[in-house]
């Protein structure tokens, strides 16, 4: 059999050929990819030199370049173009590569290797930038449990194993209860909904080869509108039921057990290695450092969001009673009263805005922003093929160079798990010469019907936005080492570019380019003050539903659970605790928190995102106060020393550099309108 793992790829810039790469060639791939990884590890250890960052790190960075090329493409299809067939060899692989890298953290002779660089690495004369990738190889292999006895190793490295099935496990299970739950609707029961939602859902019922008119599944981009415009009650809550129940349907897709089960090895893994908890374990390399320090941020921004939202609460309940419903408010109902509250308050229908965010018109001011700020461009590729047909690329330039390519890949589909991420198919390197990485953002958008555009919400334009600031810390990484290139820093900077990158979209000559789709004319400064004056409503909402998900994964991961442990009453005792309204669900209940459980890249760690808030908010401020949104100092800055500069140094440093000072809460709670609710103290944490 021809496989393309095994030859060089005659593509553009080296791309994956995606035409010639079949589901078939992966299990070979990885275990040619495994053993030729195997080889350089062993080679690195067998060196019979005295070890030197050149035969120990430069050569653990040269290592595993097959397995990465089979991996990172793998990994991406498993998540947005998958089937049953891949399925079945992402299950049958998630041992075989932990297992595979239990190997090379936990071998003793490896890390002694690495461990005497660390020790005299002083004595080195290493540039700032080597000496930051020895020390973040010398922490992976002690946070990996390089330290640990051999007894304790065996027992890590079965932990990992056993956790990487769970993690694998636990996404299949939601995306099983997203592709399988449908609800077929009659002409009646999609009355409100706007143009654009019902011909998308025209669309799922014929995809669906359904004998009704339209249909909706439970993936987020399918659920909202029917949330926010169904005139039907019972409607919203058949499909918020169905929203939130995802993995919780004690079928074969139920993942309560695979949760307890995660959660107590990711304990028992945090006592081996010294911690008193899993979340004491991730934040010790954090910027927060440790649990205290993010829940005193979540707590800060909590009670606030709180009031805020007991305040709306009342008044949706007024609307209730003025229109007549002899019902309380409750959580399948606040979205579609939350939008007549924000029509009442600031004659602001979100869906005036529409017709001036079509999808490519948002990427395209993407674009520009990228343009003005850091003077890059983006070229159309349409002889680069993507691994979907929906999948569109582009070049990407800069200073009259190729620095890298760009997928975008934008619409909701069978075998696509929901929610919007960036990943690479190569990251950026000059080790051994330039190498450009290849950048994909994903996301999930109704897709329109042939020949009809696809209308953003705001919220969604501003996801477009967040991605692609994402995509641009992978596009933009300009360092030597593909260890610390691009977005390889700990998860409470990480999301720093991307929610820096919405702000932009928002600013007046952005909004400027984005026109009326039908006639072209640009949005209007009356409608423009009115969204601006809407801006921050239901803030209250939103605050709650993320902050009580954050606080929900710091207790999941600072508790000791016990066998059979209950989780719903685990999730009630947290919500209880804090006072959750219960007219407002968790933004990601616990059976379907994939940030949480499809993998360890956000345990203990949802709080990062409103942590980067802190530094974007307040890194935003920069520009204000600057005058100008592109303001070329500012932008100079940024680019050095954030989406350029990947982890090459500490990252208070880095924000430190960039901005001249430490960040300040005051712009997260003015941003969210929460400011008149507390005395707002200095620092992240408060």
């Amino acid at each position: 059999m021809t496989n393309p793992f095994f030859e060089e790829w005659a593509t553009p810039f080296g791309v994956p050929p995606f035409a010639e790469i079949k589901t078939e060639h992966f299990k070979p791939a990885y275990e040619a990819a495994l053993k030729a990884h195997e080889a350089e590890i062993a080679a690195i250890v067998g060196d019979a030199n005295a070890p030197s960052f050149e035969n120990t790190i430069v050569a653990l960075e040269r290592s595993g370049a097959q397995l990465d090329r089979v991996d990172l493409v793998f990994s991406q299809l498993g998540s947005a173009n998958t089937n049953e067939t891949l399925q079945g060899i992402e299950r049958d692989l998630a041992p075989v590569v932990a297992r595979h890298w239990n190997a090379i953290f936990l071998n003793p002779a490896l890390f002694a290797r690495i461990d005497a660089l660390y020790q005299k690495r002083a004595e080195l004369g290493l540039d700032a930038e080597a000496l930051r990738v020895l020390e973040r190889y010398h922490l992976d292999f002690v946070r990996s449990g390089a330290k640990l006895s051999l007894a304790d190793r065996e027992r890590f490295a079965g932990i990992v194993e056993r956790l990487a099935v769970l993690g694998t496990e636990f996404g299949q299970n939601v995306l099983a209860d997203e592709q399988n739950t449908v609800f077929a609707l009659s002409e009646a029961e999609v009355d409100g909904l706007p143009d654009f939602a019902r011909a998308a859902a025209a669309e799922m019922a014929r995809d669906r080869k359904l004998n009704a008119p339209y249909a909706v599944t439970t993936s987020r981009s399918s659920v909202e509108p029917v949330l926010h415009f169904a005139r039907d009650r019972a409607v919203r809550e058949k499909v918020w039921r169905g929203f939130v129940k995802r993995g919780a349907n004690g079928n074969a897709s139920d993942n309560h057990a695979i949760i307890g089960e995660i959660l107590r090895l990711r304990g028992e893994q945090a006592k081996l290695l010294g911690y008193e908890s899993y979340a004491a374990y991730k934040l010790a390399d954090s910027m927060a450092g440790t649990p205290k320090a993010a829940r005193g941020l979540l707590e800060q921004v909590w009670k606030p969001g709180r009031q805020r939202a007991l305040d709306d609460r009342v008044a949706l309940q007024g609307l209730i009673d003025e229109e007549g419903g002899d019902f309380a408010l409750a959580a399948w109902d606040w979205r579609y009263y939350a939008e007549k509250l924000r029509l009442a308050r600031f004659d602001f229908d979100e869906n005036e805005i529409k017709p001036y965010l079509e999808l490519w018109k948002v990427v395209e001011a993407a674009f520009h922003v990228a343009s003005r700020l850091f003077g890059v461009s983006f070229v159309p590729r349409e002889d680069i093929e993507g691994y979907h047909p929906d999948v569109r690329v582009w070049e990407v330039q800069r200073e009259g160079k190729t620095i890298g390519i760009f997928y975008g890949d934008y619409f909701a589909r069978a075998g696509k798990r929901s929610g919007a991420w960036m990943t690479s198919f190569r990251k950026q390197a000059k080790l051994d010469g330039a190498v450009i990485p290849l950048v994909v953002n994903t996301c999930n958008y109704l897709k329109p019907p042939e020949g009809q555009p696809a209308l953003l919400s705001l919220d969604e334009a501003r996801t477009v936005f967040h991605e692609f600031g994402h995509g641009l810390h992978g596009l933009l990484s300009n360092v030597t080492y593909p260890r610390i290139a691009g977005t390889s820093v700990v998860r409470d900077f990480v999301e720093l570019p991307s929610q820096l990158y919405e702000h932009w979209l928002e600013s007046k000559p952005v909004l400027a380019r984005l026109v009326h789709y039908r006639t072209g004319e640009p949005i209007s400064q009356a409608l423009l003050d009115r969204m601006t004056a809407a801006g921050k409503a239901n803030k209250g909402f939103e605050t709650v539903e993320f902050v009580s998900s954050a606080i929900l994964d710091m207790d999941y991961h600072s508790a000791a659970i016990s066998e059979n442990e209950d989780i719903p009453s685990l999730e009630r005792k947290t919500l209880d605790d804090i006072g959750m309204p219960e007219e407002i669900a968790l933004r990601h209940a616990s059976t379907h928190f994939l940030h949480l459980f499809s993998g360890d890249g956000y345990a203990a760690g949802y709080y990062s995102y409103l942590w980067s808030e802190v530094l974007d908010a307040d890194g935003y401020g920069a520009f204000e106060e600057a005058g100008d949104p592109f303001d070329k100092e500012t932008a100079d800055r940024l680019y050095k020393y954030v989406y350029s500069a990947g982890g090459s140094r500490d990252y208070a440093e880095a924000y430190r550099l960039f901005r001249g000072r430490d960040p300040d809460v005051k712009g997260l709670l003015e941003d969210r309108g929460l400011a008149d609710l507390i005395p707002i103290e200095d620092g992240v944490a408060g």
